[in-house]
């Protein structure tokens, strides 16, 4: 009868090293998505950088690059303890575990601060960036990022086309255009001389609403995903104290 107690007791153990096993792998994976979105939002949206004051969109990028990493470590090092039953490495594992978890409810509420902070940014900001930086000695970046977004997110202007009629590139005596040519829907050289709705981005909306429903829109996403990770987290958790309990001391 006690034979038969330890012996379930080592299938007890047995299942929870495997569960914990595949905890890490989906752990590891959703690092991995989390490290890939923060290299993509750097390459890809990087240009945007330069059309605002605060440093959050690149800080986020960098921190969600940074988190990748991390979960990804700590997959590695969960991996190590439940295969070769280390109860020191287990209790590593489950500290990093806490930590990280108490890192995404901080991260969490920073977000939606900031996203508050950025959202008016981008009212006050944008519009007199446009007119003032576009096509501009030195503001290279600028007329790039502006260029790109309004081709992207297919708009014209801040808040609508009329926005570049005070634009000091646009009222200057050389230049013929009414809008910048990447107003366009079909790009080509000296097509802002007409701003009709055929041949503009005139009634779609202008560029800030467009811009805050892109970076809601990554907010949630990003939120999605925490939430996914922090409730893997707890599971993982669990399983660790569980698997603590059931390993024999550690000769370690």
């Amino acid at each position: 009868m006690e034979a038969q107690g330890e012996k379930t007791l080592s299938c007890g153990t047995i299942c929870l090293k495997y569960l914990l096993f595949l905890f890490n792998i989906l752990f590891w994976l959703a690092g991995g998505a989390v490290l890939a979105v923060g290299v993509w939002t750097m390459v890809e949206k990087s240009d945007y950088i330069s059309l605002l004051n605060s440093s959050f969109y690149s800080v986020s990028a960098y921190i969600l690059i940074a988190a990748g990493v991390i979960v990804i470590v700590t997959g590695i090092i969960g991996c190590c303890a439940t295969l070769k039953e280390m109860k020191s490495l287990l209790i590593v594992y489950l500290v990093l575990l806490l930590c990280i978890f108490l890192l995404e409810i901080i991260a969490g509420v920073l977000a939606y601060v900031t996203y508050q902070e950025l959202d008016e940014e981008l009212r006050q900001n944008l519009k007199v960036t446009m007119q003032q930086k576009y096509q501009q000695p030195g503001e290279e970046s600028v007329t790039q990022a502006v260029d790109k977004l309004q081709q992207e997110f297919k708009c014209c202007g801040s808040h609508n086309s009329s926005d570049w009629r005070d634009c000091v590139w646009i009222q200057s005596a050389e230049n013929e255009r009414l809008v910048p040519d990447s107003c366009c829907k079909s790009p080509s050289e000296l097509c802002g001389r007409r701003d009709h709705p055929s041949n503009i981005y005139k009634v779609e909306g202008g560029c800030i609403m467009k811009l805050e429903e892109f970076i809601l829109s990554q907010l949630y996403s990003i939120g999605a995903v925490g939430i996914g990770i922090a409730f893997l987290q707890l599971v993982g958790m669990m399983f660790t104290c569980c698997l603590y309990q059931n390993l024999k001391e550690d000769p370690y």
